[in-house]
């Protein structure tokens, strides 16, 4: 029994596993309540089934302090042998971005950390938990782009 045992835990330690990527992170969407953000993650399952995403959770961060946060319940899977790349939408309400007035500057701009963890449900092994992290400036909507939204029939604007 003893045997069996090291024999699977061997095999299941040496088991390759999904690995995944914030390849990109922009402003999609101002609204007149806050702005939306995407995060492009690349997500490769080196499995030859697809991997059940449980749900992705994210912090974004800016001069150190949590700006939003939240989960993605039940995104969908990862196809088996491939990558796939998922869309994290991060909607960040205007009045936590005015607590920031002063780390905009006159760019327009604001450092950012964003952290990701996909929660997935592995074959034999269970569920696990990537986590992520990315670094860099997010570009600010200018007050132009704010009134351009407002005057837009959904009150939207597509970036």
């Amino acid at each position: 029994m003893e045997k069996a045992m090291n024999f699977v835990s061997e095999k299941v330690g040496n088991m390759e596993e999904p690995e995944a990527d914030i390849t990109d992170f922009d402003l999609k969407k101002v609204s007149m309540d806050s702005i939306s953000y995407h995060a492009k993650v690349a997500v490769k399952n080196p499995y030859s089934v697809p991997v059940p995403i449980m749900q992705i959770s994210y912090t974004l961060k800016c001069s150190g302090r949590v700006i939003v946060s939240g989960t993605i319940p039940d995104p969908g899977n990862i196809k088996a042998n491939d990558t796939t790349i998922l869309d994290v939408p991060v909607k960040v309400p205007h009045s936590m971005l005015v607590s920031l007035g002063k780390d905009i500057g006159k760019d327009w701009d604001i450092d950012y950390k964003l952290e990701l963890g996909l929660a997935i449900d592995l074959p034999v092994i269970g569920n696990f938990t990537i986590p992520l992290s990315h670094s860099g400036e997010i570009k600010l909507p200018s007050l132009s782009d704010l009134w351009k939204g407002d005057k837009e029939e959904d009150t939207e604007k597509e970036i």
